[in-house]
């Protein structure tokens, strides 16, 4: 049995109660802290509930018609368009929020609450004697609470840019302090990050598979350092995930799928299982009227993917645009990326009902999401719409590789560059940048080159707001979002300050008067 089929209930003393199913062993609700941390087991059942923090919705497992998790942060930007705004991502980009909406605020308290779980094993862990928990298995059980602090403190970095650091369990007294600076939170993650990559092992046993690690931390570390634009640091680590064995999955459209979750290719998942109980899993979820309804691909995005020649869509002869009505020929002779992704009209986005019922037809952008989205009852007849059993991916190969392109190309290193683009285009038969794009290309070009098959490499898996924050482009792809002029959308916030920084939310700031808002939400 692997870890995606752990289950745990609770572990009343230590984290209040784990409304989440995880990870699959025995009941904890009679535990208390008299009789806990007192075995191995108990360790590891405590490291479970760390882990299950990420299945929160406002986290990996996201919603059908509810608040927004981290699979729709696409939404912030160009990529999609959240047409239920109410979950945050649409009203973010109309200038219509306000910090006590719940986007922001169970985003701050689930990780908070992931944080406080991770320290709680880190403290134990130091004093725990040799008698209860081998070193070398203690130094592994580090590792993971270490990475996943790091993960939660990646992402109150990344969009609350100032936050309490908070390193040891808090008595009641001690809960209330000051925000520190992004670059003390910076330094800690970046430390940490590198300490977990020291005591993770490459791999586990296969029923351990989905526990972090080295990987998973130097992974996460140049992603980290990438976004603080620390691109020697990037190339350091990024050289050792090269050696660690991992390769790209044959089928890029496979690989957001359950059949794809043990592909080589992944580095960290968030795993989810589909059974009777409600793991939360919605991120995958569709209704049975249309694909994917309250996140739709925009029109922007669909036109920047390339045809098979490897030219853009205005340069190539093998582009069709279709009609106002029927954009079913702008699929043809396209990057089979697109298809993996996005559904047109006409396309049956439930394969196992009959037509009518389960064809796309429209709706407010004219287009689908496809990738990571189910098309039709599970084998044991539970809905689209029900909670699902898909992992989300947080880091995989083919985005290491980008990564490293990238730096390359802000260190000057550009003759490294189209090998590294090349690998992840040679999955799909896309042809090679020397092919498509020359030989002897500049930085410029060259730059632009990696950013975009980001995007498309990309798409849907909540990283273009981190792209964007980082290269400085947010302006451009609210323009580009306003320019595909949606129906009754007018993505106004990419002119205000606070495009590109969430708010403490207002809760916070009323029980901890040390806290003070960030000042373009003042």
């Amino acid at each position: 049995m692997n870890m995606k089929k752990i289950i745990i209930i609770a572990i009343v003393f230590v984290f209040a109660a784990c409304s989440k199913d995880y990870l699959e062993r025995r009941s904890l609700t009679q535990i208390s802290e008299a009789n806990f941390f007192r075995t191995e087991q108990d360790f590891v059942l405590a490291l479970n509930g760390t882990y299950e923090v990420l299945q929160d919705r406002v986290q990996y497992s996201g919603s059908l018609n509810g608040t927004a998790g981290f699979p729709m942060y696409d939404n912030l930007g160009d990529n999609a368009f959240n047409s239920f705004k109410f979950e945050g991502p649409g009203n973010f980009m109309e200038a219509n929020i306000t910090p006590d909406h719940d986007m922001f605020t169970s985003l701050w308290n689930s990780l908070y609450k992931g944080i406080r779980r991770a320290n709680t094993v880190l403290e134990k862990i130091e004093a725990a004697p040799t008698s209860v928990i081998p070193d070398a298995r203690k130094q592994i059980i580090k590792g993971q609470a270490l990475f996943l602090r790091s993960l939660f403190y990646s992402h109150l970095a990344i969009y609350y840019q100032d936050a309490p650091l908070v390193l040891k369990v808090q008595e009641l007294e001690e809960a209330y302090v000051p925000k520190n600076t992004y670059q003390e939170i910076s330094t800690q993650v970046i430390k940490d990050l590198k300490d977990a990559a020291n005591f993770l092992p490459q791999s586990y046993p296969a029923a351990q598979y989905g526990y972090a690690t080295k990987g998973a931390a130097l992974g996460l570390l140049a992603r980290f350092l990438l976004y603080n634009k620390d691109y020697q640091g990037v190339l350091d680590a990024t050289a050792s995930v090269l050696t660690l064995g991992y390769t790209l999955n044959p089928s890029y459209a496979q690989l957001f799928t359950e059949q794809g979750e043990l592909s080589t290719e992944i580095i960290f998942s968030v795993r989810f299982i589909q059974d009777a109980s409600n793991n939360g899993e919605l991120f995958s979820g569709v209704f049975l009227t249309a694909p994917k309804v309250d996140q739709q691909p925009m029109p922007n995005l669909v036109k920047d993917y390339y045809c098979t020649d490897g030219k853009p869509i205005t340069t190539s002869p093998l582009y069709s645009p279709g009609t106002a009505t029927n954009n079913t020929p702008q699929k043809n002779n396209r990057d089979p990326r697109l298809l993996a992704s996005v559904y047109f009209r006409g396309d049956a986005f439930l394969v196992d009902r009959i037509a009518p019922v389960g064809v796309f037809t429209t709706n407010a952008t004219t287009y689908g999401q496809k990738k990571y989205i189910r098309n039709a009852n599970s084998p044991t007849g539970i809905a689209p719409f029900n909670p699902g059993g898909q992992d989300f991916i947080v880091i995989r190969y083919a985005d290491v590789l980008l990564m490293r392109a990238e730096a390359m190309v802000e260190l000057g290193q550009l003759t490294g560059v189209p090998a590294l683009v090349n690998q992840v285009r040679a999955r799909v038969n896309m042809p090679t940048v020397e092919v498509a794009e020359g030989t002897g290309l500049s930085q410029a070009v060259l730059r632009n080159i990696v950013r975009h098959e980001r995007r498309v490499e990309l798409a849907f898996e909540g990283l273009r707001y981190y792209d964007l924050k980082r290269w400085g482009t947010v302006q451009d792809a609210f323009n580009r979002a306003k320019a595909d002029n949606i129906a009754n959308y007018s993505a106004r916030i990419g002119y205000l300050d606070r495009s590109t920084i969430f708010p403490i939310p207002t809760a916070e700031l009323r029980a901890n008067l040390k806290l003070e808002q960030n000042p373009v939400w003042k």
